[in-house]
């Protein structure tokens, strides 16, 4: 939930009141339900509220406790606020709300920057010490709520998108080249601290950032996965229903109801069978379609109707007329904070204004395929050695080979080093994963899903002031499944051992059907004015003034735009055209 932004004077001026005001306004959807902003000499807070836990004005943000001297703006939920509470009260402290921001800023003071490991759920704050002038930044384990940072000399500024910071003025656009590399190498991942732009990163996920007020910081990195081996575990399937049991009953914590994204695979039905097992009762699910195009279906109700009708749940079918889908393109793409190339942004974004009509919280099954290994990429790394990893992820997942890259980019935006290789062979080379199974599977659960599903379904639900809930991200979980044996969650075609769990409370069919993904046909197959779309995009003056790519090369996309496919089958042509509807609509 909610939006949260700040500055930080660097120079002995005051903070920008004004400018922190325009970060704020501009993260109006993600935080509906209010608004707030406090200063106190060279820092400044503000703060968008989408009303969750605690509806009362004594939630509001920004939190201030006076008796502590502390300060807070919240974005996210801490599930289990209530044990925390009742912990803390048991060591003298008083609550004057029943908000799980005030737990935050009682947790800090007891615990101090630690407190983050006590916490379950999703997160990212910043705390202001009024009596040492220390301003704490903090972000989940698996990077589900973001947290965007811009300094120079004069100041830092922090925001939860990144074009809420370039509505407080004063940034460069100017492009990073290796978050571009990343981008067109890397399946559009840029992996933190780099965004697309050199004057903005992003806080890494599992790290708390403590900021001095002479400008000088600490970093605490607090939580990384173990890909390592639990031997003494027999009863996989039973560790992973009763862990995902607990993930999914901590995610309906909230004093508004709570539905259920179902596409009609097994995650999102997992999620829907667990709640009905609990005992909830006219749960609100909902699903999405699109028109079918270039031979290949937009919906797959079938299965999320199969689904629906054996829980009885309250089930909104949402048809997307193709009148709908060409806007809403852009809505998706300026509430995007870096470049996202999936399709199924637009799906997201789509489905997402539907169901705030009707609810503000909703369970997601993001996030189960790159714990529990359901992608295709996985099975040919199974019998590759340790030491050959990199090589062999760079050619299942990778979208092209660094050496490609001239045929691509404009010689200006050429670098020599293959900087998503390197990257790739640090990440995947480090010790704590006992197979290159387990090494690509923690550099995509650590990396590759904080950058692309999970900031994608954060973007695209905050747009429209809807707040999605990720059980298969539970932390506790992640790490259960990081132990689990490669070869269980390999079985059955991808997600064995969740397909052993889910097997008798999920239908069959939805457990034995072949993979789908959230389709968006008419994306994937660009034609009409989809193509005349990304045509006019990609010839408009400020893409011929930034010259990103080759026109020889775009012309070659245009000519044949579904003959061109990346490593994974995407559009390459949606690729360029969608960086560069981004950075025009960002004003790049």
């Amino acid at each position: 939930m909610c939006g949260l932004s700040g500055e930080i004077r660097l120079d002995g001026d005051v903070a920008d009141v004004t400018a922190v005001a325009a970060m704020t306004r501009a993260m109006e959807p993600r935080g509906p339900d209010g608004s707030g902003l406090w200063s106190q000499g060279p820092v400044a807070l503000g703060h968008r509220r989408l009303k969750i836990i605690d509806l009362s004005d004594r939630a509001a943000q920004p939190m201030t406790d006076s008796d502590l001297g502390l300060t807070a703006v919240f974005n996210g939920c801490l599930y289990n606020y209530k044990d925390l509470r009742e912990e803390l009260r048991a060591e003298g402290y008083r609550f004057f709300s029943t908000s799980d921001t005030e737990v935050l800023l009682k947790a800090y003071h007891r615990w101090g920057a630690e407190c983050v490991g006590r916490f379950m759920g999703m997160f990212a704050f910043a705390i202001v010490e009024r009596d040492s002038g220390l301003v704490v930044l903090g972000r989940d384990r698996l990077g589900i709520k973001p947290l965007y940072v811009t300094r120079d000399a004069r100041r830092l500024r922090f925001a939860s998108t990144l074009p809420a910071l370039l509505a407080g003025g004063g940034i460069s656009t100017d492009i990073d080249l290796a978050a571009l590399h990343h981008y067109m190498t890397f399946h559009s991942v840029v992996p933190p601290p780099r965004t697309i732009f050199t004057s903005v990163q992003k806080l890494p996920p599992a790290t708390v950032r403590t900021i001095r007020p002479d400008g000088s910081a600490e970093d605490l990195v607090y939580w990384r996965p173990s890909f390592t081996r639990d031997l003494s575990r027999d009863d996989w399937s039973d560790a992973v229903l009763a862990a995902l049991r607990t993930a999914v009953d901590r995610r309906m914590v909230a004093d508004v109801p709570v539905g259920v994204l179902l596409s009609g695979g097994l995650d999102s039905s997992f999620i829907v069978a667990l709640l009905a097992e609990a005992g909830q009762r006219d749960l609100k699910t909902f699903s999405i379609g699109f028109a079918s195009a270039g031979g290949e279906s937009g919906d797959e109700f079938a299965y999320s109707d199969l689904v629906a009708e054996r829980f009885g749940t309250d089930h909104h079918q949402i048809r997307i007329e193709d009148s709908r889908l060409l806007p809403a393109l852009t809505g998706a793409v300026t509430a995007m904070s870096e470049p996202m190339v999936s399709h199924d942004a637009v799906a997201f974004y789509l489905l997402s204004q539907e169901v705030a009509r009707h609810v503000k919280v909703v369970q997601s099954g993001q996030g189960a395929d790159e714990v529990f290994a359901g992608y295709d990429w996985y099975p040919p790394l199974a019998g590759v050695p340790r030491a050959g990893v990199t090589d062999a992820y760079a050619k299942v997942f990778f979208d092209r080979p660094h050496s490609a890259l001239a045929g691509v980019l404009s010689p200006a935006y050429l670098l020599e080093n293959d900087v998503s290789g390197d990257f790739a062979r640090t990440h995947l080379g480090a010790p704590g994963a006992d197979t290159a199974l387990d090494a690509a599977l923690r550099l995509d659960t650590t990396v590759m899903l904080v950058d692309d599903p999970v900031k994608r379904v954060d973007n695209m639900t905050m747009a429209w002031g809807l707040e999605a809930r990720t059980p298969f991200l539970d932390h506790e979980l992640v790490e259960l499944a990081a132990s689990c044996p490669p070869e269980l969650k390999l079985a059955a075609d991808g997600k064995g051992v969740l397909k052993d769990a889910a097997r008798g409370m999920v239908p069959d069919e939805v457990i034995d059907r072949t993979k789908g993904y959230f389709p968006v046909p008419a994306i994937r197959h660009l034609s009409g004015p989809y193509l005349e779309l990304v045509r006019e995009a990609l010839h408009d003056p400020a893409a011929k003034s930034r010259g990103l790519f080759r026109q020889d090369h775009v012309d070659e996309l245009l000519a044949a735009p579904d003959e061109h496919r990346t490593t994974l089958g995407a559009s390459a042509l949606w690729q360029l055209a969608l960086l560069e509807l981004w950075l025009q609509a960002h004003g790049a």
